[in-house]
């Protein structure tokens, strides 16, 4: 489903739930935006944008991979036809974060995390011996797997070339890691493809699961 698809309701609703970065309650969504009819609920979930569990209640909706790389579309994207004011200013906003977002080369999931998950202010500390290993470690097998600079190599064969790591602190590197400029932990854009050895071989960041290492230098 395109961008274009979406009612300015239905848009608004995915934004708020990429805001949340966790289910939210389907009765608390007219507290934090619009309202979402069943028909729109259906709509969304249907294209795969989000997950529905009824399994409680009230019943509670979240982003899928999907719904995350839609909102990424529409974040700098042209408002819903027939926005309000209101909605246009918000997109107006969005088109300011999206430069942002370019500027840094950082995704949604890297700017919105649940509540209570906010990182502490204290300096980051500085590089152990073994971090920088680590790293160097990481570079050193995207370089033997790589076909060249800046091409996508599977964490899965990432994680075969470097067996030796601790899942935990190869995790821990990658995520540290995907701050430097020329380096960028990327979703499959098709999940169907994914075997399971490549499901689990995934980077979880904020909210969204990453499959792919690329590294430009």
């Amino acid at each position: 489903m395109s961008t274009e698809e979406l009612n300015g309701t239905e848009a608004a609703v995915l934004l708020v739930l990429m805001a949340e970065a966790s289910p939210v309650k389907n009765s608390e969504l007219k507290t934090m935006g619009p309202e979402l009819a069943k028909p729109s609920r259906d709509k969304l979930k249907n294209a795969g944008l989000i997950e529905v569990n009824t399994s409680v209640r009230p019943m509670t909706l979240e982003l899928t991979d999907k719904g995350w790389r839609t909102c990424g579309e529409l974040i700098g994207g042209e408002p819903p036809a027939r926005s309000t004011g209101a909605g246009k200013a918000m997109f107006t906003v969005l088109a300011g974060l999206r430069r942002w977002l370019d500027r840094t080369d950082s995704r949604p999931a890297d700017v919105f995390s649940p509540r209570g998950d906010e990182p502490a202010t204290e300096p980051a500390p500085e590089k152990s011996d073994e971090t920088v290993d680590l790293e160097a470690s990481i570079r050193g097998a995207y370089a033997r797997l790589a076909r060249e600079p800046g091409s996508t190599v599977r964490l899965s064969r990432l994680r075969n070339e470097l067996h030796d790591i601790p899942r935990t602190d190869l995790d821990d590197a990658l995520t540290r890691l995907r701050r430097a400029p020329d380096v960028s932990l990327i979703p499959e854009e098709n999940q169907k493809t994914l075997t399971d050895e490549e499901r689990a071989a995934a980077v979880v960041v904020g909210n969204q699961q990453n499959h792919l290492l690329s590294i430009e230098a």
